[in-house]
C-alpha cells in the first residue's frame, strides 16, 4: 500500500464495539455466557475458519462480545491460550473514518497492519499487538454513513460488519438485550510496566481514542490499565456490563451464584472478572 505523508491528527469520537475473548471449549462458553448474561447468539461468523478458528457473537445491548477457539494447530489464538490460558484476545473499535487513521498510523509507523479489508459500506483493519500497551489485538473499523445507517456512531444499534450482512437478521437480537449496555473493561500491563497513564497516552496518538487522564474514553465505555505484576500475563483482566432493571440484575447473580462462578464482587468466567453494574429501575433510565 503506497501512504502519503499525512499531518498529526487529533482524537476523534470512538466507540468500543467489540471485545473478543478466546477459549479451549467453545460450546461451554456459548452456554455459560448466555445462561448467565441472559442474551443470546446472534451470529457465528464461517469467515473466521480461514484463520484456523472458529466463534460466536452475543449482543450487549448494541454492542458485542465475541468468543473465538481455534479448530487447527498453530494458530495465534491458540499460541496465545498456551501461553495464558482463556482470555481476552482484540479490542475492537469503531470510529468515523478508519481508513484515513491508518495512513496516519502507518506514515508515522505507530503500528503495524497485519489484516485488513475495505467494503463499499466498511472499513476493517487489525494491528498486529506487538508494542501497543495493554497486550490485547487491536482493531479499528467503520462504517460509511448512509440512509439505512445515517449515524454508525451514535445510533446504539446501529449495523455492526462482524454480524453480518443483514441488519435485519441479528437487529431484534440487539434490540431483545437492550437492558444491557458495555461500560468498559481493564487491561494489565507487562510485568514491570506501571504506566497506566503512558498507556492511555500510546492508545490516544495511535487510534484517536479520547483521552481522559488514565482513561480512554469512549462514547459508550471507557479502558483503564493497571500496572503489570510478576507472574501475571498482560492483557484483559475485567469487563463491565450494565445492566437496566433490578429484577434482570438479580437474576444475573442468582445464575452465577447457582453455577459457582461468583468471586468478591465480580462474576468469574473465561479467565476474565466480569463486573454487573445496575444502571436503572426502568426502562426511561435505561442508557441510549
Amino acid at each position: 500500500m503506497n501512504v502519503r505523508p499525512t499531518s498529526a491528527i487529533g482524537s476523534s469520537p470512538t466507540r468500543l464495539r467489540q471485545i473478543a475473548l478466546v477459549t479451549k471449549d467453545l460450546e461451554r462458553a456459548k452456554r455459560q455466557l448466555t445462561h448467565v448474561i441472559g442474551t443470546e447468539v446472534i451470529f457465528e461468523d464461517p469467515a473466521v475458519a480461514q484463520w484456523g478458528l472458529k466463534n460466536f457473537i452475543i449482543p450487549i445491548g448494541g454492542d458485542f462480545i465475541e468468543v473465538v477457539s481455534p479448530f487447527k494447530d498453530n494458530t495465534t489464538a491458540g499460541r496465545l491460550l498456551d501461553k495464558r490460558g482463556d482470555g481476552g484476545y482484540m479490542i475492537i473499535m469503531q470510529t468515523a473514518d478508519a481508513k484515513r487513521r491508518r495512513e496516519y498510523i502507518e506514515s508515522k509507523g505507530l503500528g503495524k497492519v497485519i489484516f485488513s479489508y475495505d467494503h463499499k459500506d466498511s472499513v476493517c483493519v487489525q494491528y498486529h499487538p506487538k508494542g501497543i500497551k495493554g497486550g490485547m489485538m487491536p482493531e479499528l473499523d467503520s462504517h460509511t454513513s448512509s440512509p439505512n445507517n445515517p449515524t454508525p456512531l451514535e445510533s446504539r444499534f446501529s449495523p455492526w460488519h462482524a454480524c453480518g450482512s443483514d441488519h435485519k437478521v441479528y437487529y431484534p437480537g440487539m434490540k431483545r438485550s437492550s437492558h444491557l449496555s458495555l461500560e468498559g473493561c481493564v487491561l494489565r500491563l507487562g510485568p514491570g510496566d506501571v504506566g497506566h497513564e503512558a498507556a492511555s497516552r500510546q492508545w490516544e496518538e495511535i487510534f484517536g481514542v479520547v483521552r481522559n487522564r488514565d482513561l480512554l474514553a469512549f462514547t459508550n465505555a471507557r479502558l483503564g490499565f493497571i500496572p503489570g505484576s510478576e507472574g501475571e500475563p498482560e492483557g484483559l483482566v475485567s469487563i463491565t456490563i450494565g445492566v437496566c432493571g433490578k429484577d434482570k440484575f438479580d437474576a444475573i447473580l442468582d445464575r452465577a451464584s447457582k453455577e459457582g462462578l461468583c468471586g468478591n464482587r465480580w462474576i468469574n468466567m473465561f479467565g476474565i472478572k466480569w463486573f454487573f453494574v445496575l444502571t436503572g429501575y426502568g426502562e426511561g433510565k435505561c442508557k441510549l
